[in-house]
């Protein structure tokens, strides 16, 4: 995988203020913008993917909102937390094995099928009677947007050429910000104005538009079907339960049992790890979590920076409530500050050209993610409006400036029969480090007794030890994106 040949341009010397600049302009030899997204030979694709990823945010967020009026209607309340768990759940574990149902039946047939069982579930929960058939739709919805959330990725770079593939994620990031910011409130409006139920049939005309662009257009010109390898259990099932364990301590009042939970998840997760790397035809890219190559210590980083991120998903709204004296509304669009800042971002830096600066710029996120919540803790402590919007617009930085390089640096690294693995892995190993993340992030806040302050001092203490936590999981982050970083300079140009 590698050889002698390092960077030339990352020698000892500082380049000079041209220089610096030099690196953030797209090289003449690689021309093209925004407009090619939209060209005819890209745009079904581009409308497409922007469509998987619209379904994938909106279901991801939407639930919260909709789900008391369904409550008042049809009972469960004691169960309302199962439905965020088994969504992640589904999308999780359909999103490892989605590599393998790729290159078994090709990316075509595997998306409609997964856009099937979606929409199978999305009408199970529309017509539920009972919460336990709402939570049934749930768990079809993740498993059928965790295969198609996967191959999305993996067709990115078998659909566009390089200089596209950041243009891509930067769509994606607009995509996630509107579908994010926008899709509670939608979901409310039409839960007040219509129904619960209308909120989940939404679903249908989008997932029957994705259907028919996944019908003619998902389908690379160099595809091919591999022979059937069945599909290995035992990783499946340590995954699933891991997941399960983890997941089920967030609703644990007691810290001791939700940290039981947490070891015992993260220990299934390992072994699940573990037992894939000895099988013959495993869920995973073999370098997998490693540290001596690109892939194994960027996996690491794709996970860790969610893991420390899921505090502000998990927080930062209700802090603003609890703390600041904030209405639903009011923390609701302070809270969407990092996502339109990771959007923002990811646009801005869309054209950088050179190698080096991309490889900069994935060194950035984890740098950026630290300064943001050391800015957010203080914040809370402070009662500082500034400092808290301020962090979550440099944590979103942090985001827009890395993430699709390092998406790109390690589709591009991963040798081309394990490609589909890795890059259907990249938004698996996210969704799982915001559950592992909210996790460790409901036991910090637990254990430091958010649940019972009273007043706003206690809180916004309590809230700055809270946020002050996650920082621990950006010091091994920084290390692993220079050390990926370092690997991915070593290797020869296009390296196969």
């Amino acid at each position: 995988m590698t050889d002698s040949t390092t960077d030339k341009s990352a020698g000892p010397s500082l380049p000079s203020i041209p220089d610096m600049i030099d690196e953030f302009k797209t090289p003449p030899s690689e021309p093209g913008g925004w407009l090619d997204l939209l060209s005819r030979e890209h745009l079904s694709t581009t409308l497409m993917l922007s469509m998987g990823v619209a379904l994938f945010a909106f279901n991801g967020f939407f639930v919260s909102t909709v789900l008391p009026s369904a409550i008042a209607e049809i009972g469960g309340g004691h169960l309302i937390a199962w439905s965020v768990s088994l969504y992640l759940i589904g999308s999780i574990v359909a999103g490892v094995t989605a590599a393998q149902f790729k290159q078994r039946f090709g990316a075509r047939r595997a998306l409609v099928v997964a856009t099937l069982v979606f929409l199978v579930g999305t009408l199970t929960a529309a017509f539920a009677s009972t919460m336990e058939q709402v939570l049934l739709g749930r768990l079809g919805q993740g498993l059928g947007e965790g295969v198609v959330a996967a191959i999305c990725y993996a067709l990115i770079p078998a659909l566009y050429p390089s200089r596209l593939v950041p243009k891509v994620f930067g769509v994606e990031a607009l995509v996630w910000t509107c579908a994010s910011f926008g899709g509670p409130f939608a979901a409310g409006w039409l839960a007040e104005s219509f129904s619960w139920r209308t909120a989940f049939l939404i679903n249908l005309p989008f997932g029957l538009v994705f259907l028919l662009l996944a019908l003619f257009t998902a389908r690379p010109r160099d595809e091919t079907v591999a022979a059937f390898a069945r599909v290995p259990l035992s990783p499946l099932v340590l995954l699933s339960v891991g997941l399960l364990m983890i997941l089920s301590s967030g609703v644990m009042a007691e810290p001791l049992t939700s940290a039981v939970l947490v070891v015992f998840g993260i220990a299934l997760l390992v072994a699940s790890v573990r037992r894939d790397r000895v099988l013959p035809t495993g869920l995973m890219p073999a370098e997998a979590f490693g540290l001596s190559s690109t892939v194994g210590a960027g996996l690491w980083l794709v996970l860790l920076m969610p893991v420390a991120q899921a505090t502000s998903s998990v927080y930062f709204v209700l802090g603003l409530q609890h703390g600041f004296g904030f209405g639903p509304l009011a923390a609701g669009g302070l809270g969407a500050i990092m996502a339109m800042s990771w959007s923002l971002v990811a646009v801005l830096v869309a054209h950088v050209g050179t190698e080096r600066a991309r490889r900069r710029a994935i060194e950035s996120g984890p740098l950026l993610q630290c300064c943001g919540m050391l800015l957010v803790a203080p914040g809370f402590q402070q009662g500082s409006l500034f400092l808290l919007v301020t962090g979550q617009i440099v944590v979103g930085a942090a985001f827009g400036a890395s993430w699709a390089f390092l998406s790109q640096m390690l589709m591009e690294t991963s040798t081309r029969t394990e490609r589909d693995k890795t890059s259907g892995l990249i938004p698996t190993l996210q969704s799982a480090g915001f559950a592992i993340g909210a996790a460790f992030a409901g036991l910090a806040g637990n254990s430091l007794g958010l649940a019972e302050t009273s007043t706003s001092e206690t809180s916004r203490a309590a809230f700055s030890a809270t946020f002050l936590i996650p920082v621990l999981w950006t010091i091994p982050a920084m290390l692993l994106a220079r050390r990926a970083t370092r690997l991915a300079a070593e290797l020869p140009p296009h390296s196969p």
